[in-house]
């Protein structure tokens, strides 16, 4: 089976991908897919590129996740599953690097809502950028695509994949943090 998820590598919707396959899926030869973007999944799994679609639709926190509702509009699918995870985000730093470096905040917008009363209260003059992905921009942090001076709000997960420093953990605004996504697949 081959599962196209909404992320790169490290990002919550490839926790999810794995967590479906664990426990909704009978064959242990799955494949993972990173396409980023609702739109991407919806569209590989139209075409038959993908068997199986994951992607987020709603955090208990940051609301809506007004991606993949606009992909949804434009795509037939069917839901084969709705489920949630709990989404623990963290504060990820080239390392060697300190808070009184940094001056810039990036992450996906529903990452940044999901944290904004911390982002407020800790980081009240850094620049809050909105990204394409988590996982996406710890990689291009990780890569010197972004500069040493920005720190990116992602995952444990993706802290390791690109080795991030951890400057602080579990930074969601809300102890308890689910997310929901959708495990689509093509319309039969």
């Amino acid at each position: 089976m081959r599962i196209g998820v909404m992320g790169g590598k490290g990002s919550f919707s490839e926790e999810a991908g794995r967590t479906y396959a664990k426990k909704w899926l009978k064959s242990k030869k799955n494949t993972l897919d990173y396409l980023v973007s609702a739109e991407n999944v919806l569209s590989g799994l139209e075409k038959g590129e993908i068997d199986i679609g994951i992607f987020p639709i709603e955090n208990s926190n940051g609301g809506i996740v007004i991606e993949a509702v606009y992909a949804m509009a434009k795509h037939n699918f069917s839901i084969k599953k709705i489920f949630e995870i709990d989404v623990h985000h963290n504060l990820l730093v080239k390392k060697g690097i300190s808070a009184s470096q940094l001056k810039t905040i990036v992450s996906h917008d529903q990452a940044i809502k999901q944290c904004r009363m911390y982002l407020r209260r800790k980081w009240p003059d850094a620049k809050i950028e909105a990204y394409s992905d988590t996982a996406v921009a710890a990689k291009d942090l990780a890569e010197g695509k972004l500069p040493s001076s920005v720190a990116v709000i992602a995952s444990r997960n993706a802290a390791q994949a690109y080795k991030l420093d951890i400057l602080e953990e579990s930074i969601q605004d809300l102890k308890f943090n689910y997310t929901s996504f959708i495990a689509a697949e093509k319309l039969r």
